[in-house]
């Protein structure tokens, strides 16, 4: 998988740690440099959006059904570790995948879209058999609307195999020199409680970390990682997390939490930029989440910056 790469050596993220001499101008330096940054990432997602590759896994991600709340439930309930499910017949036409001989089907429910009466909003079958007395259109004329739900069956692609689906790279790489341990030495100068959970125990899907406030008596939000090799974008994550800790809690406005997620990533694509890795991937990310995330980064600089700053300045307090 190709990464997005800037357009002149200046603007490369693949570089050594940056560090700012200790004088008068410090702040004012570093500060000028994170805008320079949050500024490439804004260009670079740009780039992202109107690529081939994005472009054309947009593409199968609109075939993909949203499931209710409900229907979500069911799926985690059968199949926890589901990530993507469509029917037998869609994996087939759609995506040239076939289920797996011996797999067991999850059970959700779909909506029966047909004509129903005006009156008592069942199907002509079902209105023939209710007292409702509604007459005056012939059922043929009636509109169709949804009468009723029934069992239907899907299948995660864990379950399937054929052609694959394309991917978006998104995770951060370099080297990070001991940089997870920095960031988890400082939660205390932050105000967060973080660990790292192994891959085999942990309970949140697909993501790769949460940042959750456990109860209403606790002070700091806990900050969870999933475990993997690449430390580069563990690193990623934990500054991600900690991101949203720093400035977000509880956002029930949906277009109010893609923004909110632009700003994490674009605070982790920064700090994981000033700590000398290669985070150009966070475009990937951020074109996925909010078709509005170049001008969202531009809008949001100040608060993306600040964040930034006071995470660097907690680590290397404590590096």
């Amino acid at each position: 998988m190709s990464t997005i790469q800037s357009d002149t050596p200046e603007q490369s993220s693949q570089q050594t740690t940056c560090t700012f001499d200790d004088s008068d101008s410090r702040d004012e330096e570093m500060r000028d440099q994170l805008d320079a940054w949050v500024e490439d990432l804004a260009d670079l997602t740009n780039e992202a959006q109107a690529s081939e590759q994005f472009q054309e896994w947009l593409d199968v991600q609109s075939k993909f059904h949203d499931y209710s709340a409900r229907n979500t439930l069911l799926i985690k309930l059968q199949c926890p570790e589901a990530t993507r499910v469509a029917g037998y017949n869609t994996w087939q036409n759609e995506f040239d995948r076939y289920v797996q001989q011996g797999e067991d089907a999850i059970w959700i429910w779909a909506p029966i879209i047909t004509k129903k009466c005006p009156e008592c909003g069942n199907s002509p079958s079902y209105h023939e058999n209710t007292d409702c007395e509604y007459d005056e259109t012939d059922p043929e004329q009636w509109r169709r609307g949804l009468v009723g739900f029934r069992p239907t069956s899907v299948f995660d692609i864990s379950q399937t195999e054929g052609e694959p689906l394309p991917e978006l790279e998104t995770e951060a790489h370099g080297d990070p020199d001991g940089l997870v341990e920095n960031l988890l030495d400082a939660t205390d100068e932050i105000g967060v409680d973080a660990r790292i959970v192994a891959s085999e125990e942990w309970e949140h899907g697909s993501a790769r970390g949460v940042c959750e406030r456990r109860n209403v008596m606790t002070t700091n939000p806990m900050v969870e990682a999933v475990d993997r090799d690449n430390r580069a974008a563990l690193a990623s994550t934990l500054i991600h997390e900690f991101a949203h800790a720093e400035l977000h809690f509880n956002v029930e406005d949906e277009a109010e939490r893609s923004k909110r997620e632009v700003e994490a990533e674009a605070v982790a694509y920064v700090v994981s930029r000033h700590f000398g890795l290669d985070p150009d991937n966070s475009a990937f990310y951020l074109a996925a989440w909010d078709g509005d995330a170049p001008e969202t980064l531009r809008d949001r600089l100040d608060r993306i910056s600040s964040t930034a700053a006071d995470l660097i300045d907690a680590v290397e307090g404590d590096s």
